[in-house]
């Protein structure tokens, strides 16, 4: 009985709040580079050096070759528009999820 109650009023804060920490953890950048420790290639092993965009970005950035610069500049612009997108589908699931909260 109290999870037909208790669920339903707490799931769009829940998936919000979860949303949110994913739009936050893709886009900080110190943590990821003390933890990522610079890994250049795609790899699949969970339990080695693993790549990401924060850190190829500040990499990139501090080369002195053009090209590479617009890629960080791009990759940048990759990180702002995937936290725009989950924070807009956190948004969008609230409203939907809870239409009370309008």
């Amino acid at each position: 009985m109290s999870l037909q109650l208790i669920l339903p009023a707490a799931a769009p804060g829940v998936i919000t709040g979860a949303l949110l920490a994913v739009a936050r953890a893709s886009g900080e950048t110190a943590p990821l580079l003390f933890t990522a420790f610079g890994n250049q290639h795609l790899v699949f092993d969970p339990n080695g050096q693993l790549q990401a965009l924060p850190l190829t970005v500040y990499q990139y950035a501090l080369l002195p070759y053009k090209s590479l610069q617009d890629q960080a500049w791009g990759a940048a612009l990759v990180l702002v528009v995937m936290v725009l997108a989950i924070n807009l589908l956190g948004d969008w699931a609230r409203r939907v999820l809870n239409p009370r909260l309008r």
